[in-house]
């Protein structure tokens, strides 16, 4: 009985993801041929907030600042993690409740890590 039912569910998963794949390939197919094309100078030209580019873009932008952007980014979604755990906690138990705290060490080990080699402080010039 239980087979049965994991064939179906298995079944209907595939249906799905078929008829996904069936729709978005037809709506690309008909933007492609129906959407609008236009040829010329002007297409090939940078243009941003109404007013064309001058002079050269390409400017020096040190990799510090992408870094603290990447560490952002890692530790604000782990933060989300961590407060999806907290509302949880009455649900998942002590299992649960260890892979947290295995979670926030790993978390931390990494955040002590970063301070040891200087990844945040910005007067640092190992990544200038």
């Amino acid at each position: 009985m239980i087979f049965k039912s994991n064939y179906i569910n298995n079944f209907s998963f595939c249906i799905f993801q078929i008829f996904a794949i069936i729709i978005s390939c037809t709506v690309m197919l008909v933007s492609h041929f129906l959407g609008g094309k236009s040829y010329g100078i002007d297409k090939n030209i940078p243009f941003e907030s109404g007013a064309c580019s001058f002079g050269n873009s390409q400017i020096k932008i040190f990799i510090k600042f992408y870094l603290i952007a990447m560490f952002f980014v890692i530790f604000d979604i782990e933060a989300m993690y961590l407060y999806i755990w907290s509302i949880s906690i009455k649900k998942i138990k002590l299992e649960g409740f260890i892979e947290g705290l295995l979670f926030i060490i790993t978390i931390l080990i990494s955040l002590f890590y970063l301070f040891r080699v200087h990844a945040l402080n910005w007067k640092s010039k190992k990544y200038s």
